[in-house]
């Protein structure tokens, strides 16, 4: 099959996925709190749970994902369970049944996203691996360009009706994904499969996890940023919460063609001096942040975290699973669960910055991205003549995963 022909349908799937997700997520709390009528310790407990619950499962599936070919299969199921996660919630309203179902139908969907992008990665190493990063970034753009117009989706349902309205259009959405790849993606073999009946034990290089502890660190940076930004506006720059959106949308509107600007220059420049490039801009980006006395400052410096934004959530994926070629799957879950874990660590510096004054958000950030940058700029991958990364062979090892 065509290249264009399995980009194509893979690209209404993102497209798909990222409105059903887009629908939901940003009213998350507001449907807790008000149809379901929880508590506050009731709502952090679920959104803790859904955070920890899709980290799990994406890397269960993920380390699954890689052995045998089924990443199609997976693909479907994944966006099924959205269809009847969302279809549920639409209808029920007992707290403890919509927990179980974010444990498990919620989670499983939550595959949906890293997987996609592993299917990608395996179609375009297939097809021009030259171009597989600027593949894999132009897809994460259709995922953005979906969040810009999801959110305004889901007010016009709410105001039209309610949450059922909202949660039973994801619904209808992860059906349609479902459809697309049962229709449309042919399966990919499995990337690490034995060969000649031999069982393979697979050890990542080192590098992988401080690298990964890097990305986990500016994720938190990034998440504060988002969650404090309308409360520093309103109690530090004396704005409002109209400014507030404004300057998301300012960010929102720069990371688009920046993505799609740095997935064409990645076909010429290596990923990590991009992605460093863009770790230094989301360090000046919070130290302006944090010296900021009025909007306008921050509005211009978010030309600094669009690139930040743009660099590592565009190509971070391509980067890890260039450090893990032989497991997509379990790569591109790494690097995908940075955000959720991002969220929980963002949390209590949130009730931090609540009690101190939320300028003290941004100076926490900058510590943070700027640790990350550090751990990014001192572990180096390993070089591709030493093998991105290991794989050891023995008739009689057992696989761990």
């Amino acid at each position: 099959m065509p290249l264009s022909r399995r980009l194509l349908p893979l690209g209404l799937v993102f497209l798909t996925v990222g409105i059903a997700t887009a629908v939901v997520g940003p009213f998350l709390g507001l449907f807790l709190s008000t149809a379901v009528r929880a508590s506050p310790i009731q709502v952090t407990f679920f959104l803790v749970t859904a955070s920890l619950s899709g980290v799990a499962m994406s890397w269960a599936i993920g380390r699954v994902s890689d052995r045998r070919p089924m990443r199609r299969t997976i693909l479907i199921v994944a966006a099924l369970a959205g269809c009847a996660g969302t279809g549920l919630t639409a209808v029920i309203r007992d707290y403890w049944v919509l927990l179980a179902l974010t444990a498990t139908a919620t989670a499983i969907a939550g595959s949906l996203f890293p997987q996609s992008f592993a299917y990608a990665r395996q179609v375009l190493q297939q097809e021009d691996p030259g171009r597989a990063a600027m593949g894999i970034s132009t897809l994460r753009t259709v995922f953005s360009i979906a969040w810009v117009g999801g959110p305004s989706l889901a007010a016009f349902l709410l105001e039209t009706g309610d949450f059922q309205y909202v949660y039973g259009t994801a619904s209808v959405l992860y059906l349609i994904a479902a459809l697309l790849a049962a229709r449309w993606l042919p399966e990919v073999e499995a990337p690490a499969a034995p060969r000649d009946g031999e069982t393979v034990r697979y050890r990542a290089p080192w590098q992988v996890y401080p690298i990964l502890a890097g990305f986990i660190l500016i994720q938190t940076s990034m998440v504060l940023n988002v969650q404090a930004m309308p409360l520093f506006i309103s109690t530090e720059l004396d704005g409002s919460v109209g400014d507030a959106g404004m300057i998301l949308g300012i960010c929102a509107a720069l990371e688009i063609p920046l993505m799609l600007g740095f997935g064409k220059l990645s076909t010429r420049m290596p990923l990590r001096r991009i992605i460093l490039f863009g770790a230094i801009c989301g360090v000046a980006y919070q130290a302006v942040a944090a010296s900021a006395t009025s909007v306008w400052m921050l509005a211009v410096a978010q030309i600094l975290n669009a690139i930040l934004i743009a660099a590592a959530s565009g190509l971070g994926i391509s980067y890890f699973q260039d450090l893990m070629p032989r497991y997509p799957g379990r790569a591109s879950t790494m690097f995908s669960n940075t955000f959720p874990i991002g969220q929980i660590l963002s949390a209590p510096l949130f009730g931090v910055a609540q009690e101190f004054g939320f300028r003290l958000a941004y100076g926490l950030n900058l510590g943070l991205a700027a640790l990350g940058l550090l751990m990014l700029l001192v572990v180096r991958p390993p070089a591709p003549e030493d093998g991105t990364a290991r794989v050891e062979t023995d008739a009689t090892a057992a696989d761990p995963g």
